[in-house]
């Protein structure tokens, strides 16, 4: 597997996180009971690291060989 076949997975998967993203979203914006609304924010609070994480590793394989691309510092040693 090449790093540009692995950027594609890691876009892909994010896909249906992003979703469920904006679906609890909506959830929060129509929830009114304060139990429910914590545990939406706290469900939102979990994945949005996740999707942010699968979004800089896809752009980073798919850019890693690029001449002059900025790596991100957090994903090197």
């Amino acid at each position: 597997m090449t790093l540009l076949e692995l950027s594609r997975c890691y876009e892909e998967a994010a896909v249906p996180l992003r979703a469920r993203l904006r679906e609890l979203r909506f959830a929060l914006a129509a929830a009114e009971d304060p139990e429910e609304i914590w545990q939406l924010k706290r469900r939102i609070t979990e994945l949005t690291p996740m999707l942010t994480q699968m979004n800089e590793l896809a752009e980073l394989t798919a850019r890693y060989y690029e001449r002059g691309y900025w790596r991100n510092e957090k994903y090197t040693f």
